[in-house]
């Protein structure tokens, strides 16, 4: 943790010399805000104590996304292979070349030609993103299958405690938005949440937490869906109806005219939501460096756990924690003795075998809804050990028939997602069956009381058999 603080304001530095526009106070309004000493609007989300979040309007992930992205373009040293999808990494120990586990690259897709190239590389960095749309309802975008930590797992890679998925309290409630986040600076800004009762809608957090609407993620969740199973209803409602609109208009423009797509005025009307899975503080395994446990492989942004977030994050963290890890990893690649590159003759190509073509597309949707619906009606907000073992019984069963598919049929980038959906899904709970307790963003109904000492991780990692264990 000290590491990536410490290195925060460098990186906060190099993003404003390369383009970023973090917004500044007099860009918002000259009261009830906060700024730092450069007049930097400093936001405030849930669980924080005080407003410390730069940000970029309401787009900010975006916004570092579209700079580092045209940087990239710009650079002719960079080279994008664009609608390519990874199948799996290359490792010594599946050549059974020699006893040290070393990455050597990865066998990637085509999907316009359906043909898999072997990219070979010296050192390689994941940066595949969360696992999200292992849930039936997410914030994350349909790509967020968990691809770079079941690659990972394959690769004998550790993975570090996938129990901790973290789910954020306020997706908007609309048939026609899916996936769209409801920011939670919106409640930093004042917002409350409220329920329907009778012909009125009140408060109810403050029975929760004393932090209220402002209380860390997992309790508001939890708040919200206890609140939901007890009232029967489908929604709660976000209220930050006080602040005026041209507040609200500058504040969070993108969010504002989104809302206004939905028939929803955030200036004037109440905004339903509902919780959805967001976050996954587990991954593969890292050290500050995004270091692996396989030589020359690294991991960074939310494919990978360097443990900063512990059981629960923060909200905003994880771009630091990106931006940090991914400037270590860079650099600790470059200096690091430069591995002789991997000899392309003495690596097979992908071997498709026997494989043929498959016309029972419909197998995989289905097992795509399935694997999702039960991972969020068993292994989603409140867990129990009953539900997990319902969970374990689907997830082993469906495992199965996924991967004789996965051999019997020639590789589409919808049968690498959903193989790579259910390995995460299944170490999401074998993760959850072993930490037998309530911790952060794992709440286990029948393990209500955590009396015990912090600092345990869960630990996967995938021999010749299976191994979980805490450390």
């Amino acid at each position: 943790m000290r590491d990536i603080v410490r290195a925060g304001p460098e990186c906060v530095r190099d993003l404003l010399d390369w383009g970023i526009h973090f917004t500044r106070r007099n860009e918002v309004e000259e009261a009830g805000g906060s700024e730092d000493g450069q007049g930097f609007d400093l936001g405030q989300e849930g669980g924080h104590s005080r407003r410390r979040v730069l940000h970029a309007g309401d787009i900010t992930g975006q916004e570092i996304v579209r700079v580092l992205l045209d940087c990239c373009r710009r650079n002719p040293r960079i080279r994008f292979l664009e609608q390519h999808v990874a199948i799996d990494l290359i490792t010594t120990r599946h050549l059974s070349w020699q006893e040290e586990n070393l990455c050597l690259g990865a066998y990637v897709l085509d999907r316009g030609t359906r043909q898999i190239r072997t990219v070979l590389a010296g050192f390689t960095i994941l940066a595949t993103g969360g696992a999200g749309k292992v849930y039936l309802y997410t914030s994350n975008p349909d790509i967020a299958c968990g691809d770079g930590v079941a690659m990972a797992y394959r690769a004998y890679a550790e993975i570090r405690n996938m129990e901790f998925f973290q789910f954020h309290p306020t997706c908007l409630y609309h048939p026609a938005a899916k996936s769209f986040l409801i920011s939670e600076a919106v409640r930093g800004e004042g917002g409350v949440l409220k329920i329907r009762r009778g012909k009125d809608t009140v408060e109810f957090m403050g029975d929760y937490h004393a932090m209220g609407s402002l209380a860390p993620r997992d309790i508001v969740s939890r708040a919200i869906d206890s609140e939901l199973k007890r009232t029967g209803q489908a929604c709660v409602y976000l209220d930050i109806r006080h602040r005026d609109e041209a507040f609200l208009r500058r504040r969070f423009p993108n969010l504002f005219a989104k809302c206004l797509e939905f028939g929803v005025n955030m200036a004037a009307d109440l905004i339903p939501v509902v919780p959805a899975a967001h976050y996954c503080c587990g991954g593969v395994k890292t050290d500050v460096n995004g270091c692996t446990t396989v030589g020359n492989l690294y991991a960074v942004g939310e494919v990978g756990c360097t443990g900063l977030h512990g059981a629960n994050r923060l909200a905003s963290n994880s771009l630091l924690e990106a931006m940090v890890v991914a400037r270590n990893a860079v650099r600790h690649s470059v200096s690091a003795t430069a591995p002789a590159p991997p000899d392309a003759d003495g690596i097979p190509d992908w071997s498709s075998g026997d494989a043929v073509d498959s016309d029972e597309g419909i197998v995989i949707a289905h097992n795509w809804e399935e694997i999702r619906r039960f991972m969020w009606d068993y292994v989603g907000i409140v867990r129990t050990n009953k539900r997990l073992e319902r969970a374990k019984n689907r997830i082993r069963l469906l495992r199965n028939e996924i991967e004789k598919y996965y051999w019997d049929f020639l590789i589409t980038a919808d049968l690498v997602e959903l193989r790579n959906l259910a390995s995460v899904a299944e170490m999401i709970i074998d993760s959850a069956m072993a930490r037998r307790e309530s911790r952060g963003l794992h709440f286990n109904a029948d393990y209500p009381v955590n009396n015990n000492p912090p600092g345990k991780d869960t630990i996967l990692r995938r021999p010749v058999k299976a191994e979980i264990w805490t450390e």
